[in-house]
């Protein structure tokens, strides 16, 4: 079992609950996920995932695009809840991203902290980046990545973000040596976990329901 369905498997055995405005969760706070690239090739495996989608989703993002419709128009469509506008959302800090990612591959320091920032506490938002921070480091010529994560939905937002972290670093020109995932609260909403439950038991086409 890869180490993303280990984790679901602990969400649901030892998670706690909890209620809040999107509904009823398990959850666990302060795990870690590292992830080696065979890790990541044992998930992107085992565990379906709408690359494509993802990708053009990351590339929207890296472009700064804040009008739904232009997801909606990739086949992206579970930004429509946030209305016309993403407001102070993943685009307006994933836009800062190219700058970064040229200047790592120009610079390539070992003693550098490549860190991108995202979410402003004082900013008007109609939906927070879960994703709060990413650190590139080097070490042994390698690429380690590190992200912060202040809240992740175990089925919908933490695979997207994995894939997310990925092309990320396929964009730096340094072997990737690790991916670590630091999740303030992973947590899986009571209406997926009976799917969730499924999956680990070995079915296919799994679809879990986005709680907003």
């Amino acid at each position: 079992m890869n180490k993303y369905y280990l984790l679901l498997g602990k969400v649901l055995a030892e998670g706690k609950t909890q209620q809040n405005k999107k509904g009823k969760i398990k959850y666990l706070l302060n795990e870690q996920l590292t992830l080696t690239p065979a890790d990541l090739l044992d998930i992107f495996e085992s565990h379906g995932i709408a690359r494509k989608k993802l990708k053009e989703e990351l590339k929207l993002f890296m472009q700064g695009e804040r009008n739904v419709e232009r997801y909606r128009e990739a086949g992206i469509a579970w930004w429509d809840y946030c209305g016309q506008t993403l407001v102070n959302s993943y685009p307006t800090y994933m836009e800062k991203l190219p700058p970064l990612i040229e200047r790592i591959n120009k610079e390539k320091r070992n003693s550098k902290n490549y860190v991108l920032f995202l979410g402003a506490t004082d900013a008007e938002s109609n939906q927070a980046p879960c994703l709060s921070l990413v650190q590139f480091q080097i070490e042994d010529d390698a690429l380690v990545v590190s992200a912060y994560q202040r809240s992740s939905d175990a089925n919908l937002g933490l695979p997207s973000d994995i894939y997310h972290l990925y092309l990320m670093a396929r964009q730096i020109d340094l072997p990737l040596k690790s991916i670590t995932l630091n999740l303030a609260n992973v947590h899986i909403y009571e209406n997926n976990i009976k799917p969730t439950e499924r999956l680990l038991a070995g079915e296919d086409n799994i679809k879990f329901e986005l709680n907003v």
